[in-house]
């Protein structure tokens, strides 16, 4: 039986809102930031890839003609957050050409896991038939995420048109999530614990990974972005395996923002790759 404090040990592991003390000032930041981005001329607001509320993506399209596309999921242990909190990186991968998809999905407990990662392909889904309309190729999309969008955008690797993953700060095994107060809402069981962990469910596709996280992260964290980067070693994926020296599991996305940023400049080079 689990005692009280290793619970609290194995809760304490994985709470980055608690780990952080000016996360939440910095998340308001954020919105502040992603209203000034949704607000500019170009972006094509709550496109609609499925019937749910949150079934929407918000499209900042890149200047230039028939571009890569970059799919950001916002994080949140799958039970935070939303679409428009994350509207602020679009300007970094936009400078250096990259057009971006910031995708919604259901919350849990609304939502299962399994459901949660079907509404994400149903994104993907959505992004390839309209590519035309929207301006990018589809021959060059790439999925990212942070914190459990990291997760989302590992798991995204089997679709067919994702040619690279760039996971900040991701979970890639769901065994430890389970057993912390994450999994109160998100209510795992075993077939989801065993099917959705990117670490034991690596598809054999022709796909580019790049895993971040930051020096100052929980090391629960970093542990599982370093393990996965081995796995993907091991199986003898394209993988590049960054810590970022100084950053946290929030100022690490402000990297990503920058065009000048390691994170902006880390896409760039993934893009550029494999064109």
């Amino acid at each position: 039986m689990t005692t009280d404090t290793e619970q609290a040990a194995r809760d304490a592991a994985y709470n980055n809102t608690e780990a952080v003390k000016d996360s939440v000032s910095r998340v308001a930041d954020w919105e502040n930031r992603s209203a000034a981005a949704r607000a500019r001329p170009g972006a094509i607001l709550d496109l609609a890839y499925g019937p749910a509320p949150r079934n929407r993506i918000d499209y900042f399209p890149s200047e230039r003609q028939n571009a890569p596309l970059f799919v950001f999921i916002h994080g949140g242990y799958w039970q935070r957050n939303s679409k428009e909190t994350f509207s602020f990186i679009a300007g970094g991968p936009q400078a250096h050409g990259i057009a971006v998809a910031v995708t919604g999905y259901t919350l849990a407990p609304e939502a299962s896991l399994t459901e949660i990662v079907g509404e994400v392909a149903s994104a993907l889904d959505y992004l390839c038939a309209n590519a035309d309309r929207l301006g990018f190729d589809p021959a060059r999309i790439y999925v990212g995420g942070w914190s459990a969008g990291g997760h989302l955008a590992a798991v995204s690797a089997g679709h067919p048109r994702v040619r690279g993953v760039f996971s900040i700060s991701g979970i890639f095994d769901l065994a430890p999530i389970a057993e912390t107060y994450i999994n109160d809402k998100v209510a795992l069981d075993d077939t989801e614990i065993s099917t959705l962990s990117p670490l034991t469910n690596i598809p054999p596709t022709d796909v580019s990974y790049r895993i971040h996280v930051g020096s100052l992260e929980l090391p629960a964290l970093q542990k599982q972005s370093a393990i996965f980067a081995s796995a993907l070693q091991q199986q003898e994926k394209p993988v590049e395996f960054v810590t970022l020296e100084g950053m946290n599991h929030f100022t690490i996305v402000e990297e990503l923002a920058d065009a000048n940023g390691a994170l902006a400049q880390g896409l760039a080079r993934l893009v550029g790759e494999t064109d």
